[in-house]
C-alpha cells in the first residue's frame, strides 16, 4: 500500500510538472521550460523506477495510470492560474452607439473598432488584445454594458507596434 502511495504521488508530481513545461515551451519560456524539465525528468526516472521493480504488482501499475490521469488535471489548472501570454477577443454587438470601446479603452484595454455589416443589419465591431490574466473580467465588464454581445477569443501569438505594446512592456496596463 506505501509503495502504491508513493508511485501515484510521484506520478502526480511529474505528470505536472510535464504539463507545466510543455505549456511554458510553447509560450516561448524556453529558459524556465528547460529548468522545469531537469526537475521532471529525476522525478520520472524515480517513479518509472519504482514501477519497473515492482511489476509483479499489477495495483502499483494502476496506481502509476492514475497519478498520470491526475496530474494532468493538476498541470493543467496550474496553468489556468498562471494565465501566461495574451488574447484576441473580438466583440460584435448590434448597438452602434454604445459607449463600449471608450469605456474598455478607459479601463486599459487595447481595442480596435470599426462599423460591420451582419444579418440583422449594422454592427460594431471590436478587436481587444488583452493579457490572459484579465480575461474573465474583460467577459464580464462585456457582459454588463451589452449582455447580446457575441464574443469569440483566440490566443495572440505574435503581437508587434501598437501602443498597447508599448504600454505593456513599462507595466502602465491596468493600474
Amino acid at each position: 500500500m506505501q509503495m502504491m502511495l508513493i508511485i501515484f504521488t510521484i506520478n502526480i508530481v511529474y505528470v505536472t510538472f510535464f504539463t507545466v513545461r510543455m505549456i511554458l515551451t510553447m509560450k516561448g519560456y524556453r529558459y524556465i521550460a528547460a529548468a522545469v524539465s531537469m526537475v521532471e525528468v529525476v522525478i520520472y526516472v524515480v517513479g518509472l523506477g519504482l514501477v519497473l521493480d515492482n511489476l509483479n504488482q499489477i495495483h502499483n501499475l494502476v496506481a502509476y495510470a492514475v497519478g498520470y490521469g491526475c496530474g494532468v488535471i493538476i498541470g493543467t489548472k496550474i496553468e489556468e492560474k498562471m494565465a501566461l501570454g495574451y488574447i484576441t477577443v473580438n466583440v460584435i454587438t448590434a448597438e452602434e452607439n454604445l459607449k463600449l470601446p471608450a469605456i474598455l479603452r478607459e479601463k486599459g484595454y487595447g481595442v480596435t473598432d470599426w462599423s460591420a455589416n451582419g444579418l440583422d443589419g449594422d454592427r460594431s465591431a471590436m478587436q481587444i488584445l488583452t493579457p490572459r490574466k484579465y480575461e474573465l473580467k474583460l467577459y464580464t465588464l462585456i457582459k454588463e454594458i451589452d449582455p447580446k454581445a457575441f464574443i469569440i477569443a483566440y490566443e495572440a501569438k505574435t503581437i508587434h507596434g501598437g501602443f498597447w505594446v508599448k504600454s505593456v512592456r513599462k507595466g502602465k496596463l491596468f493600474k
